[in-house]
């Protein structure tokens, strides 16, 4: 499994970005280990287009756009989680995720997560 998440900085324990498509960095978790990358793509749909091509399967993410939710929910490979609102870090979050604290975003709550932004 490998997971993504948007973070502000390439620095060890970085707090996670609020803005999904214009994250200078991502964080990738797979086999325990995290590697911080350099956001090439341009906006959220060539961010979404990436993580595909990396193969991501969760993505944890604070805010995200319609469009890019849009695609990512046509893929069943790929789980989406909400960070929640307030400043969160990447150790915080990825424990939030192990203990399975975190709200899966899908059509039933994508009004309040997404769109709400």
């Amino acid at each position: 499994m490998k997971i993504a998440v948007p973070v502000k900085t390439n620095r060890e324990n970085p707090a996670v970005a609020p803005l999904f498509g214009k994250a200078k960095w991502f964080a990738f978790v797979e086999d325990g280990k995290i590697t911080i990358e350099e956001n090439k793509a341009s906006g959220g749909v060539r961010v979404v287009d990436w993580l595909l091509e990396s193969g991501v399967d969760v993505l944890i993410i604070q805010h995200m756009g319609d469009s890019p939710y849009q695609i990512l929910k046509e893929y069943d490979d790929v789980t989406i989680f909400y960070a929640g609102k307030e400043r969160i870090t990447l150790d915080e979050v990825l424990k939030k995720y192990e203990a399975e604290e975190l709200t899966i975003v899908d059509d039933t709550n994508e009004h309040e997560i997404i769109r709400s932004h």
